[in-house]
């Protein structure tokens, strides 16, 4: 007789399969439990399930993980492999393709399971019949291409609250922009005391998309093997994609802002200075640059500045390019904030910072093996500058204001920007640090702008 799906899942080895999931992020510590708390059948052999996992530091964290059953032995990986209740073997459902089309169908029917909804946009197909693969790239998420047509992308982490990811791609593509990926539909719920929680959507694929990082990349490294041609020389040169990008990045703002509307607050400063006290503890080497960091933050102490809805983590990894045009993606904001500040209106100068700190990497990354060469050095600095300012150039003519006439406040969004940066490096990729250090140094030179 096989067991109530709750005691079922209750048997299952989630302790001992959690550390081995890409996306798990509580490597760190040390597991006491990990709870099946709340269980929603949704179809037969599949449940949904919110996971609830404590540590021995007393510190709480929810998953979110789609478990199939089969009657046999299936022929699935040590990695997707959960556990067997002594019958049925149980495995994380998103790499199945059978279980991932009776997932997206439950879009197409917009069904409705416990406090689970499946909810579809006005007018959305959904390629339930196509051949589905989970994506190899996200490390927080988990993604299921479905063919050329549609991605879900489930979120792991389960926080409560609205996941900007699918508010802001539900306000663009309701408002027609052409620089997102359609939203198809989106999975919401609620907590027992009525607080919303994202858990999933579907948005259409980016067919034959390339990454604005790999782009970028190639670019600066056909420049550094062309020894005597400048930047507007090399076949690779990436200035006309990086005004293009400019132009997307700025109608998405317009969009958000005419959609959201737009509201006057003082400059972030006193964040900011946080910030840097906080990163300068735990990274020795930036204290020598806190001082002259500080001022710059100071200088736009005070100051009134318009604020709305933006990215909030834009970067060259964050867009795509088609063959028609640049779209935005992973509106998420940063994944280590809380979902409520990640939601709060900001300068549309946070997401410039992001992509202009993108380009100065795009460039230094390929100088790491060879950090004397004077040479490199400067090709760097000219292919960031020039592809910063096509950036800027383009923003500029769609927004109707240029971010390079707002100095002081780009160049503390940058410079925080890079501080966290710089921590960031500090414990993840040492060999990396010299990158934030070295656009630090030049940000606060009386010599620079920017």
């Amino acid at each position: 007789m096989t067991p109530p799906p709750g005691e079922a899942l209750k048997a299952l080895p989630f302790v001992d399969w959690l550390p081995h999931q890409r996306w798990y992020a509580g490597r760190t510590r040390s597991i006491v439990a990990a709870d099946p708390t709340v269980v929603t059948p949704l179809d037969d052999g599949l449940d949904h399930v919110l996971l609830d996992v404590s540590y021995t530091d007393g510190h709480l964290e929810r998953y979110q993980v789609f478990v199939g059953w089969e009657d046999h032995a299936a022929d699935h990986s040590r990695h997707t492999t959960i556990g067997s209740d002594g019958r049925r073997t149980a495995f994380d459902a998103l790499f199945s393709e059978q279980f991932a089309r009776r997932i997206l169908a439950l879009f197409a029917s917009d069904t409705t399971a416990g406090d689970l909804r499946f909810q579809r946009e006005p007018g959305a197909t959904f390629p339930v019949d196509a051949p589905a693969r989970v994506a190899n790239t996200e490390q927080s998420n988990t993604s299921v291409v479905f063919d050329s047509a549609a991605i879900f992308k489930a979120f792991r982490r389960v926080l409560p609250g609205v996941n900007p990811d699918i508010e802001l791609n539900r306000v663009l593509a309701r408002a027609g922009s052409t620089h997102v990926a359609t939203l198809l539909g989106a999975l919401e719920g609620t907590t027992p005391d009525g607080e919303p929680l994202s858990l999933g959507m579907v948005t259409t694929y980016a067919q034959n998309s390339a990454e604005g990082w790999a782009m970028a990349k190639a670019s600066a490294r056909d420049l550094f093997a062309e020894a005597d041609l400048h930047p507007d020389e090399v076949g690779g040169d990436f200035a006309g994609e990086s005004y293009r990008l400019g132009e997307a990045v700025a109608s998405v703002h317009r969009t958000l802002a005419k959609e959201l509307g737009v509201q006057q607050a003082p400059a972030p400063a006193e964040g900011m200075v946080e910030r840097l006290a906080e990163a300068a503890r735990a990274v020795d080497e930036l204290g020598p640059y806190v001082p002259a960091i500080e001022a710059r933050f100071q200088a736009v102490s005070g100051s009134e500045i318009p604020v709305q809805r933006v990215h909030g983590d834009l970067h060259l990894g964050q867009v795509l390019r088609t063959p028609e045009t640049w779209l935005l993606i992973d509106f998420e904001g940063e994944p280590g904030r809380p979902l409520v500040e990640r939601g709060r209106a900001d300068s549309p100068l946070r997401d410039v910072a992001g992509m202009l700190r993108s380009y100065d990497y795009a460039a230094y990354q390929l100088l790491l093996d060879e950090p004397a060469n004077q040479q490199l050095a400067y090709r760097a600095r000219e292919w960031s500058d020039r592809n910063r300012d096509a950036f800027c150039s383009g923003y500029a003519s769609v927004a109707g204001a240029d971010p390079r006439d707002q100095l002081p406040l780009l160049s503390a969004y940058e410079l925080d920007k890079a501080v966290y940066e710089a921590a960031y490096e500090a414990r993840h990729r040492p060999a990396w640090l010299q990158i934030p250090l070295q656009s630090i140094q030049r940000m606060i030179s009386p010599a620079q702008g920017t």
